[in-house]
């Protein structure tokens, strides 16, 4: 009850991208020491202040090659409060269901952090006989860029041999994974429009009418799980006429996931070069994109195919930005993946709107036949769990340390298909007992 009661106090911390995930890594640091483990923290400045990566291992003194065990400490946004029926209508308060913890996190992936300190602590005793030292981190901002990851790269906090990257797969292990890449596109109001926009704004009665749109959210890896608000207002705005004038255009709360919810205020009346023709040019050339996509495919993963979600529209007093992310297949070349991305620019700026790629990270792939897969694998077997290998279709860390020539593998608790990046986030108590064992066989093989 000790550890399930640190579940719920950990899910209770708000490290939504809004927050920041200072206060969760200062509850995961405290967590780490009551366990009797060393833990340093890399304090680094961002919009929101200061945001902290721990860096936790056994002792202070730092040996030359690492087994490293990673999780991110940050988590999406909760969309609309009133969907996580389950919890009360509070992501933050963690909800024990069936021998199942929900909350925000409780699957991606807070929650397996602390599987991963409990088995540094479960083999504490044999420290001073480590051949490769185990060290655990949690980052921040894996949800905005992989900022914290980076940091830790680029200021050399680490060295790993091998790497463990938690991410929930339902106990399986991944041994590859998408590229990801986030876009921008900012479509501006004309002059004429922004006026009429400000003057309606100013008057007592209006003659605007408004349309809510409901979809159903997932993770942006596989937006054919979810339902997306914001492709059924866009496709409503293809039946109106060129001519109206957007008022209000807002869905979604980020890039990373399929959108929940959308709203569109329109005037029924005329204006010149309007908003509306720009968005409706550009999400038919998406859609072209999209077809194309189809043309690439890799049974490996699922969805076996490039995709695009737009997960964030809003509106600004002189544009409308549309934020979104794209999946990319190791198979995909780079002169591939440069002609999509003209493609998109180009479309974008013959509607005199401007186009930008945010971030960007590559596939990432490990042998089958390495020594530290097939180490893995041999410990899920003896634990009568699965075996067999499978891939990603969303980008976690591993595509920044397998860059390091690290031999990376993901692995954590919790189902990911229609689970995370939506309400009622859960994942089983038994699991994270498994994942707990899990790991610390993996020190002990790796390790001692």
């Amino acid at each position: 009850m000790e550890f399930v009661q640190s579940c719920r106090e950990f899910i209770s911390i708000d490290s939504t991208p809004t927050q920041g995930s200072r206060k969760a890594a200062e509850f995961a640091a405290k967590f780490c020491r009551s366990l009797g483990l060393h833990v340093e923290e890399q304090i680094e400045s961002s919009p929101l202040g200061e945001e902290a990566n721990i860096i936790v291992r056994h002792q202070a003194e730092r040996q030359d090659l690492e087994l490293l065990l990673q999780n991110h400490l940050d988590t999406v946004d909760p969309g609309p409060f009133h969907l996580w029926s389950v919890t009360g209508n509070n992501p933050f308060d963690a909800t024990i269901v069936d021998n199942k913890i929900y909350g925000l996190g409780a699957a991606d992936v807070k929650l397996d952090f602390l599987c991963k300190a409990r088995a540094m602590a479960a083999v504490a005793g044999h420290k001073s006989k480590f051949k490769l030292a185990p060290v655990l981190v949690g980052t921040f901002g894996e949800e905005t860029g992989m900022t914290g990851c980076l940091k830790l790269i680029r200021k050399n906090r680490i060295n790993p041999k091998f790497a463990l990257i938690g991410e929930p797969t339902n106990l399986r292990l991944a041994n590859a994974a998408k590229g990801f890449v986030s876009v921008e596109i900012i479509i501006p109001f004309a002059q004429e429009e922004i006026k009429y926009r400000n003057d309606h704004n100013l008057r007592e009665s209006t003659s605007t009418q408004s349309k809510v749109f409901h979809g159903v959210s997932a993770h942006s890896s596989h937006p054919h799980l979810g339902d997306s608000a914001i492709l059924k207002m866009l496709s409503y705005l293809e039946m109106v006429p060129e001519s109206v004038a957007i008022m209000e255009i807002d869905g979604g709360t980020n890039y990373n996931t399929v959108p929940s919810h959308a709203f569109l205020e329109l005037d029924f009346t005329s204006v010149e070069n309007p908003v509306n023709s720009k968005i409706k040019s550009i999400y038919k050339a998406i859609k072209q994109l999209e077809s194309e996509f189809r043309n690439h495919t890799d049974t490996g993963y699922s969805p076996e195919y490039p995709t695009l979600n737009i997960g964030l529209i809003r509106t600004h007093a002189d544009h409308i930005l549309m934020s979104g992310s794209c999946r990319i297949l190791p198979s995909i070349t780079q002169e591939v993946f440069e002609k999509w991305m003209d493609f998109l620019r180009q479309s974008c700026s013959q509607n005199g709107s401007q186009f930008r790629i945010t971030d960007y990270k590559k596939p990432f792939s490990s042998s089958e036949s390495s020594i530290f897969t097939k180490g893995c694998r041999d410990i899920l077997n003896d634990m009568n769990l699965p075996s067999n290998l499978t891939s990603l279709s969303s980008t976690n860390e591993s595509s920044l340390i397998a860059r390091l020539k690290v031999d990376c593998l993901c692995f954590g608790p919790g189902l990911r298909e229609n689970n995370i990046h939506t309400p009622n986030e859960h994942v089983s108590v038994d699991d994270l007992e498994k994942a707990t064992v899990f790991y610390t066989k993996v020190i002990e093989r790796f390790c001692l």
